[in-house]
């Protein structure tokens, strides 16, 4: 009889994980990316629920703030941000106000703490892995990368190369980081990511390409956080799957995401 324990202990030494599910995502936006993190968070949750699931997508222009941002870190006024077409929207995810558009991969992986072989409140090292496949990925595509034990995120010579603002929810870590590929940085040098804390030149986002001074694809730093990822939580294999794990317009673009306290 299951005393409802495999639900509150991480899985035991040598006891069979699960694959990893790999989306390689398309372009979204940032309500329909809210609405499916929401759906994807509840369904792994579940112990007999989806595997764990990492989404690598393209969000469309936008601005999100984590609870460790605030507007003030936006130094666009809101007739600015109109013209430019960028949406500000507030979510339950650590971490600062993050900038996307095109050239930029979000790395969002959803699963249960057990399921990664963790216990249920060990989010210290959940991010300590997470962050070590995103400088393994960066370091992957020829680009020197260096993380602070006192900051999220990796750090370059232009600037913040990937933030991370994960969330945790009864067990279940969802969102993830932002690599910066390739995007245009006319607009990134005025959203502040990281907190004063920050040196100044690494507050705001710069790109791979920025830094190696060269053409870096997309899809050469997406294999490699696939594979950096596979690595950092020692999972059997991965599935890779193109497109998202379900149509997109299924997930309500209204749904308000909750907000969490610990993440």
């Amino acid at each position: 009889m299951n005393d409802g324990r495999d639900d509150l202990e991480p899985r035991r030494k040598g006891e069979a994980r699960r694959p990893l599910a790999v989306w390689l995502a398309g372009p979204i936006g940032i309500d329909a990316s809210l609405a499916l993190a929401e759906r994807l968070a509840r369904e792994v949750s579940e112990p007999a629920g989806r595997p764990p699931t990492l989404v690598l997508a393209e969000l469309e222009p936008g601005i999100t703030i984590g609870r460790g941002g605030s507007r003030a870190d936006v130094e666009l006024t809101d007739e600015e941000l109109r013209a430019c077409g960028v949406a500000v929207r507030f979510v339950g995810r650590g971490g600062g106000a993050v900038l996307h558009a095109p050239g930029q991969v979000s790395v969002s992986l959803f699963a249960r703490l057990d399921d990664l072989g963790l216990g249920r409140h060990d989010v210290g090292t959940y991010q300590e892995r997470f962050e070590q496949a995103l400088e393994g990925a960066v370091r992957a595509v020829r680009c020197g990368a260096a993380r602070d034990s006192g900051l999220p995120g990796i750090a370059g010579r232009t600037g913040l190369l990937a933030a991370v603002g994960i969330a945790v929810r009864r067990g279940v870590v969802w969102h993830g980081g932002f690599v910066n590929v390739r995007p245009d940085l006319g607009l990134f040098h005025r959203v502040r990511t990281l907190p004063v804390a920050a040196a100044p030149a690494r507050r705001t986002m710069g790109s791979i390409e920025a830094d190696v001074q060269r053409p870096v694809r997309l899809q050469d730093v997406r294999s490699a956080l696939v594979q950096h990822m596979v690595e950092a939580f020692a999972f059997p294999r991965a599935h890779i799957q193109s497109g998202f794990p379900f149509p997109i317009e299924r997930a309500s673009a209204h749904r308000q995401e909750i907000v969490n306290r610990v993440g």
